[in-house]
């Protein structure tokens, strides 16, 4: 087959298809346009899931007539100065937007410039642009996209249902308005108004203030302050507490350069910062920012440029590791404030009337049958209400169940941040009381965490202190997990744990960590064998030496169930708060939960 030119329509129609995915591409390219024209007001309505109509005003710079007729042409662009692609300081740069958008619908632009008196108005319809004419318009932009892809019905197939396009177009909108917070946004869907975002001061305040209008209150509670520096390269941002997480990436939100990306080396910065503190298969809420001299980031990588390449990708990893790794450690014993709260709701719940409960499967009883409650009717004798009073008379004395330590001391325990213990329940529980809350200690959690930040601290001091056993210990496991064992003793070594071969399927423990005290070593070293087989071929040598330290800290942490004093107690709630990241396990469960003293108040009416 010959070689022929393709005709300048099918070209704009190609680069249709690599630019305009869907209304939600739209939206972003004349979003960027906007914020790239100076604009600090911009509304977006749409409507049909935007491809019936997608409107974008803004009150930037404007056009004047010859910047408007060229603005449709392929190529034209105003973004770049020079020929140099690597020297990009805008959100758009390739000249393609308008004229793709042009090809595949109908376009109508209306531009007026801040210091004229008249606008102009220009025309594309499926590729074929109009003359300029006189408008009406304020200073800015108005740009009207309607019956999308009308030139290429096939895409039409391919988009989702109407509900599925406006939540992609609002997605787009909350990223861009994250990375500008100094600018206003308002998306009119239909007939609703899904989206409001005033514009804010450009300063850490404005931009947790405009986080918190897209993520939620939540983040806000629970958000650290992300800042470094390294190497010309610079961080800033919020990250949620360890123990704010969810099931989906949906709440991370990275940007390069006030541009939202979707970079997997940004993403696995953020997996290698959290990895020893969510639940796996759990994802932590943050929006971070990267800004570094443009020529040191390949922003056109992708046609639609949510992809970027950085040159020395090395030094932004770590030092988003490092940035968020340091803020996760000065939040100390900080644990999620969301906590106290679904626990106020459980108790809530559990203590409303039957009849006015919410129908669910946890708060449901047998109707009959064996432990359905029976009805009971006490046999009420003649002198019920003086025997009643017996009781009653010394509730006013000290009871003999009270935890021996002065007032004095309790007093001065109450203005810690975890408080003084009050009591042990089910002894797993430790129960605390500060001046104006109730704090709950799950004691097996807590002393987890502290026992595995003391062994992170000894391997990189040089090494985990040992301790020989009398009679060494033989742990029979399966060949391969003695044979991963073996491979990774020198390791284990440096953990403080001692073992070797011991025939095909079996090994012999000669010394354990002196941290863990009296431990099951059969019980360890299979979850270590297990864990080394499942991680050991995908972790580098300190993740999984500090996913060997996670699984020894558990059984050489103090068990549930066992008795504690008072001073076993406090001393616990101390070390808690003098150790980093405290306020979670090793499993990324919070080890507290504290109930306000003021929401207590409210289950009982007193507020």
């Amino acid at each position: 087959m010959a070689i022929r030119q393709l005709s300048p329509d099918t070209i704009n129609r190609i680069a249709a298809g690599e630019v305009i995915e869907r209304p939600a591409s739209v939206v972003k390219e004349l979003v960027e346009n906007a914020i790239d024209a100076g604009a600090r007001q911009i509304e977006i309505v749409t409507s049909g899931g935007g491809v019936s109509l997608i409107r974008v005003t803004d009150d930037g710079a404007g056009m004047d007539a010859a910047d408007l007729a060229l603005s449709v042409e392929r190529h034209a662009t105003s973004k770049l100065n020079g020929d140099d692609l690597l020297d990009i300081h805008t959100l758009g740069f390739r000249g393609e937007a308008l004229p793709s958008i042009g090809s595949v619908a109908e376009l109508t632009i209306v531009s007026r410039t801040r210091d004229s008196d008249e606008a102009f108005s220009l025309r594309v319809e499926r590729g074929q642009k109009g003359p300029l004419r006189p408008a009406a318009g304020n200073p800015g932009t108005r740009v009207e996209v309607r019956d999308l892809f009308s030139a290429t019905p096939a895409r039409l197939k391919f988009l989702k249902s109407e509900r599925a396009e406006n939540m992609a177009i609002a997605d787009v909108v909350k990223r861009l308005a994250m990375a500008h917070p100094e600018v206003g946004f308002v998306l009119v869907t239909g007939e609703c108004t899904p989206l409001r975002l005033p514009a804010r001061p450009p300063t850490p305040e404005g931009l947790l203030d405009r986080l918190g209008q897209v993520m939620g209150r939540m983040f806000v509670d629970d958000a650290l302050e992300i800042a470094g520096e390294k190497e010309g390269i610079r961080l800033s941002g919020f990250a949620g507490l360890p123990t704010l997480h969810r099931p989906d990436a949906s709440q991370q939100f990275l940007f390069v350069n006030g541009r939202p990306v979707r970079d997997k080396l940004l993403v696995g910065a953020v997996r290698a910062a959290y990895a020893d503190l969510i639940p796996r298969g759990r994802q932590p809420l943050l929006a971070i920012f990267v800004e570094l001299d443009p020529r040191e980031v390949d922003v056109n990588v992708h046609p639609a440029k949510a992809e970027v390449r950085f040159r020395n990708s090395a030094a932004v990893r770590a030092l988003i590791v490092g940035a968020l790794g340091h803020s996760l450690r000065q939040a100390g014993h900080r644990a999620s404030a969301s906590g106290g709260a679904a626990a106020l709701d459980v108790i809530a719940k559990r203590s409303m009337p039957s009849r006015e409960r919410p129908p669910s499967s946890a708060y449901a009883r047998p109707a009959s049958g064996y432990g359905a409650p029976r009805s009971f009717t006490p046999a009420i004798s003649s002198g019920f209400a003086e025997a009643m009073q017996a009781p009653l008379d010394a509730i006013d004395q000290p009871s003999a169940q009270g935890f021996d330590q002065s007032t004095t001391a309790a007093t001065e325990l109450l203005d810690h941040p975890l408080g003084a213990a009050r009591c042990q329940i089910h002894e797993t529980y430790i129960i605390a009381q500060t001046r104006n809350s109730m704090i709950i200690v799950d004691q097996h959690a807590a002393h987890e965490r502290l026992v595995y930040e003391r062994m992170k601290a000894m391997l990189a001091d040089g090494g985990v202190a040992r301790q020989g056993l009398l009679i060494p210990e033989i742990v029979e496991v399966g060949e391969d997990e003695a044979a991963a064992l073996a491979e990774c003793a020198d390791e284990l070594s440096d953990l403080g744990l001692v073992l070797e071969r011991f025939g095909p399927n079996a090994v012999v423990v000669r010394e354990t960590p002196a941290l863990l005290g009296q431990t099951d070593v059969q019980g360890l070293v299979r979850d270590l064998a297990a864990d080394i087989l499942r991680d050991g071929e995908r972790l580098a040598l300190k993740e999984r030496l500090e996913a060997v330290c996670a699984t020894m800290a558990c059984h050489g942490s103090v068990r549930a169930g066992r008795r504690l004093t008072a001073a076993e107690m406090n001393a616990l709630l101390r070390e808690m708060e003098a150790t980093p990241l405290s306020g979670q396990c090793n499993h990324g469960r919070p080890t507290y939960v504290e109930l306000a003293l003021e929401d207590i108040e409210k289950l009982f009416g007193r507020r």
